[in-house]
C-alpha cells in the first residue's frame, strides 16, 4: 500500500470514528502513536471533520448570537491548527524528499503535497455527508438523483486525487519534481501583523 493509499484508509477511518458519536466536542481517540505521519493524518482529518460539523452549526438561522460568536471563534481556532498541522506534514515530506538531486528540466509543482493531501482528507468527509444524502428518505427524488449525481462525481474527484498525488510523490522521489514548501505565514490570528490588534495596544 503506498502512502496515498495509507493516507486514504485513515482519512475514512478517522470519518467513520466522529460519526459514532457526532458530536464536536466528543474527544478524539487517535489510534495511532504520537509523533508518527500515521497519527497526523488522523488528527488532520478528525479536526476537518469536527470543523465541518461547526460550520453547519454556525449556519443555523436562529443560533444564539453569543453562541454563534464562540463558535466563529472555534473554527478561527481550527483553521489555524489545521495550517500548522499541514505544515508538519510538508516537513515529513521535506525530510524524504529534500536530499533527491532534481534532474535536469525538473519542475516544480503549483502546492505542497501536504496541502494536496488537505485537500484529500476533506474530499473524504465531503464523500461522507453526501453519502448520507443519498440515503435520505425523506427527499423528492429530483433532490435523490441529484445528491447521487454529486456523489459519483466526488468519487471519480477521490480516485484522481489518489492517482495525481501518487504520482507527484513518485515525481519527487524520482527528481523529476523539485520538493519545496512555502509556510502559509498568516497574519490575522498574529498580534504583532494584524492592525486591528496591534493598534489596540
Amino acid at each position: 500500500m503506498n502512502f496515498i493509499e495509507t493516507a486514504n484508509t485513515i482519512f475514512a477511518r478517522a470519518v467513520r470514528d466522529y460519526h459514532r458519536t457526532d458530536d464536536v466536542d466528543a474527544p478524539m481517540h487517535n489510534p495511532f502513536p504520537a509523533g508518527t505521519i500515521q497519527y497526523d493524518l488522523y488528527l488532520k482529518n478528525w479536526i476537518d471533520t469536527v470543523q465541518w460539523h461547526l460550520e453547519d452549526i454556525i449556519r443555523d438561522p436562529d443560533i444564539d448570537p453569543v453562541q454563534a460568536l464562540a463558535i466563529k471563534h472555534r473554527i478561527d481556532h481550527s483553521n489555524q491548527e489545521r495550517t500548522d498541522l499541514v505544515e508538519r506534514i510538508d516537513s515529513y515530506f521535506w525530510d524524504l524528499y529534500h536530499d533527491v538531486t532534481p534532474l535536469p528540466g525538473a519542475r516544480i509543482n503549483t502546492e505542497s503535497p501536504a496541502w494536496a493531501i488537505d485537500r484529500l482528507s476533506i474530499l473524504h468527509v465531503k464523500l461522507w455527508h453526501m453519502d448520507e444524502q443519498v440515503a435520505r428518505t425523506d427527499v423528492s427524488e429530483e433532490q435523490h438523483l441529484k445528491c447521487k449525481a454529486k456523489l459519483d462525481v466526488l468519487r471519480e474527484q477521490l480516485s484522481d486525487m489518489t492517482t495525481s498525488i501518487s504520482q507527484l510523490l513518485e515525481d519527487y522521489a524520482a527528481g523529476t519534481r523539485i520538493m519545496k514548501v512555502y509556510r502559509q505565514m498568516k497574519m490575522y490570528n498574529d498580534p504583532s501583523l494584524n492592525p486591528v490588534l496591534y493598534k489596540k495596544k
